[in-house]
């Protein structure tokens, strides 16, 4: 296998930084790894490998100069709005972890174990879109259940930690638990969030749109459509939760008329699936928990049952590490998918 001209952007957030471990674990094929950020940023510096890199400042140019041929980018969607047409132009994939270009026609948006023909659509625009973290381990329980069944709709409520919102929102976190333990919990600083998370929840994940629903709500909605290339219903309730790492989700599952479900069927697809991991005892104690997930590469399922009134409808609850499984993974899983496709 050769090996590739590698930038990440976004080299010292949060993303960028799991990136390069992921990076490291699955051997990627890196000829010279390229770590891009803001002026800010540049001149500090990261480590690949046991070495120590030198992060670059992110230009129009750097890509060019650089010879990139893979362009991972995590820096915000206004950074990949401005500056992912170099990388591009440059002759590099980029593979965008932003909400930009997800919706875009002509941009393929992936999850490799669930849609990796959709890759080969990367030429027309020389980008491939990351999915929202909170719909990848979604739809990784979703596909084989559509394969079982056929979905006809999907109601979810999520439990989201506060590392969805990057390094401010961890910090913030912690910060309010420290002032909790010193009595000044009610004059800690809220910036990361609207309202205190510290021993709260906030049932709100980005801006109230005109339906009802949050933007984070919405990617949920069109970014399943897309990826499975079909119409599902799906509504989501996306909740902030004052857990570190890892994504939970509560999904029911309703298939189409006439399926009665088979619990023990369910079980086994979902046992099946790549990447995909069962955890489901109940009477033992046994089921998906954050805890478990955090710096794994697996998609935990567990307390899986039939509805009770309706033949046709799973509930299940389902867990996994957003900033790898919901991020770097899956963009680096893209990357390895694309060099096996050829390119």
């Amino acid at each position: 296998m050769r090996k590739f001209n590698v930038a990440v952007v976004g080299a010292t957030g949060a993303v960028g930084e799991e990136l390069f471990r992921v990076l490291k674990e699955y051997n990627f094929p890196i000829n010279k790894l390229v770590p891009l950020a803001s002026s800010r940023s540049a001149g500090s510096k990261v480590e690949f490998d046991d070495k120590e890199i030198t992060v670059l400042e992110l230009t129009e140019t750097c890509f060019a100069e650089n010879e990139v041929e893979i362009a991972f980018f995590s820096a915000g969607g206004s950074v990949s709005e401005k500056f992912a047409k170099y990388a591009v132009e440059a002759g590099a994939v980029v593979i965008d972890n932003t909400s930009h270009f997800r919706m875009e026609p002509n941009v393929p948006l992936v999850v490799p174990e669930v849609n990796p023909e959709d890759i080969a659509l990367w030429k027309e625009t020389g980008i491939i879109a990351n999915p929202n973290c909170s719909t990848i381990q979604m739809v990784l329980s979703l596909k084989p259940l559509d394969e079982l069944y056929g979905i006809k709709r999907v109601d979810v409520s999520t439990y989201q930690a506060v590392s969805g919102a990057g390094k401010t929102g961890m910090e913030e976190l912690v910060k309010q638990m420290q002032a909790f333990f010193a009595f000044q919990l009610e004059d800690a600083e809220k910036k990361a969030f609207a309202h205190q998370i510290a021993l709260n929840v906030i049932p709100q994940i980005d801006v109230a749109q005109p339906n009802g629903f949050t933007k984070e709500e919405m990617k949920m909605v069109k970014e399943t459509q897309k990826i499975m290339h079909k119409d599902i219903q799906v509504a989501a309730t996306c909740v902030r939760v004052p857990v570190l790492r890892s994504h939970s989700e509560s999904i029911t599952v309703t298939f189409n008329d006439g399926v009665e479900v088979d619990v023990e069927a369910v079980r086994e697809s979902l046992e099946r699936f790549e990447n995909v991991e069962v955890i489901d005892d109940l009477a033992n104690n046994a089921y998906p928990m954050p805890i478990i997930s955090t710096d794994t590469d697996i998609t935990y399922v567990g307390r899986i049952r039939r509805d009770v009134y309706q033949p046709n409808i799973v509930h299940f609850f389902n867990v996994a590490d957003q900033v790898r499984v919901g991020a770097a993974t899956n963009a680096v899983r893209i990357a390895l998918k694309w060099i096996e496709l050829g390119e």
